[in-house]
């Protein structure tokens, strides 16, 4: 099948359903291969007879205590069978049925074998080694692209290193980001089982395990972040080259290998940002429930209450309010018209207005009325403020005052009465000498 990546979806599972790919493993069957793993792997076997087949199946068959040793071979059988028929044991040899043929594990049953066995998390050390190597490859993959003049050298210097050498390195990373998946996924499954067993008691582990885990994922995604980034400069640096070289094959591999590299490094910020929420939900669970209820007491006993234990079914008490109705009468009220400002002048232009003296203008009239007769602080207060609104006449009975002492000289004895002017203001009373009246050539002026 070609690469995966190339390909578009559809094709592919299309492809699969066409095939009938399927995997239908018991226990004994995975034990079966681990078995055979082990041994290839301890003996540097590059293939099994069949007898070492039965062999290995004999001694699963024993350890898992499954039949009677009549009926073993048989099985034995059997489960070759099955394993070869989903192509999980691939028969290397061309005798045919001349004679009993070697068997090898195909690499369908390596990965199955190596998920549950040998599924190395990732850690800082591992990926610091990894990520040097590719470095590495890359530079060399640079230097190569420099030298390239002629298509064979391109695919020998940039081309195949880039989908084996690169693509394997990355594979590994990215093989070793999902056991880390599984390792954090376990992870919850224990603080989950030390609440469930211990509950208080576990709190200070609970923190402890999330602090560890939060600090490798942090170290982890900082060196994805700044390795990704120095392998992305060396990858666009090789692809410019194959762009003006004309390489397209070299193009093709390089825009892969930098689609991998994106994948690794979007991994842990996908994975911190995942985990920063389940650390605040399981803080926030220690904090508003485990150390409010340490001895699980409210615990119990709403699951009591809810189980119906307690001696009177759970109920929610609520006050039946009846409901508030305001019938209105349905007006069509159409469409309303749209607001506008009206047009209007933003400047109006400057005219020319005779100035006012509103002091001048009263100090004339308080001089008509002391020339009319008034002998008092009280008469012209009351007759000026008989035209003013109640509310401004205390403050226009002090300008009064002012204009009175402006205009004459008032006599006031040592003790001076307060004389109502009217029920709502009382004024000391001044006793005004008399003064002429202003000509009309004086007024206009």
């Amino acid at each position: 099948m070609p690469e995966a990546a190339s390909q578009d979806p559809s094709s592919v599972i299309a492809l699969l359903a066409e095939r009938g790919v399927s995997l239908d493993l018991q226990t004994v069957d995975i034990c079966f291969l681990a078995a055979l793993h082990t041994r290839a792997a301890r003996g540097a076997l590059p293939s099994f007879t069949e007898e070492q087949l039965v062999d290995a199946f004999e001694q699963v068959a024993v350890a898992l205590e499954a039949g009677g040793e009549t009926g073993r071979r048989r099985r034995a059988a059997a489960s070759i069978r099955r394993l070869r028929e989903q192509r999980l044991l691939a028969r290397i040899d061309g005798a045919g049925v001349v004679r009993t043929g070697e068997y090898a594990l195909s690499r369908l049953a390596s990965g199955i074998v190596e998920f549950y066995l040998e599924e190395e998390s990732l850690t800082r050390e591992n990926l610091g080694l990894l990520m040097r190597t590719l470095h590495t490859s890359l530079l060399e993959v640079l230097e190569a692209a420099r030298g390239a003049t002629e298509p064979g050298a391109w695919h020998e210097g940039v081309v195949a290193p880039l989908r084996v050498t690169v693509a394997e390195l990355v594979a590994g990373i990215e093989r070793r980001q999902s056991a880390f998946d599984a390792q954090q996924e376990e992870l919850q499954k224990e603080i989950g089982a030390l609440l469930q067993a211990d509950w208080f008691g576990a709190v200070e582990r609970c923190q402890s395990l999330l602090e560890v885990m939060s600090t490798t994922l942090r170290e982890l995604n900082e060196m994805l972040l700044r390795d990704a980034h120095q392998l992305q400069s060396l990858l666009h640096d090789v692809q410019e080259l194959a762009m003006a070289g004309d390489a397209v094959d070299a193009e093709h591999a390089v825009r892969r290998a930098m689609e991998q590299v994106d994948r690794i490094g979007a991994w842990g910020s996908a994975r911190q940002r995942a985990w920063s929420e389940y650390y605040q939900y399981v803080h926030r669970f220690l904090r508003d429930v485990v150390r409010l209820d340490p001895s699980r007491a409210l615990a119990q006993r709403l699951r009591e209450l809810l189980s119906g234990k307690s001696g009177r079914p759970h109920a929610l008490c609520v006050a039946a309010a009846p409901p508030l109705r305001l019938l209105r009468p349905v007006e069509n009220l159409g469409e309303r018209p749209p607001v506008r400002r009206p047009r209007k002048e933003r400047e109006i232009p400057p005219a020319a207005e005779p100035a006012e003296d509103p002091q001048a203008i009263l100090e004339a009239r308080v001089r008509g009325i002391v020339a009319g007769g008034a002998r008092g602080l009280v008469d012209v207060t009351a007759q000026l403020t008989a035209e003013i609104e109640p509310e401004r006449r205390f403050a226009s009975a002090g300008r009064i005052a002012q204009a009175v002492a402006a205009v004459c000289v008032p006599e006031a004895d040592p003790e001076r009465p307060w004389v109502p002017v009217r029920e709502d203001m009382l004024v000391e009373e001044w006793r005004v000498p008399p003064v002429e009246e202003p000509s009309a050539s004086e007024e206009g002026t």
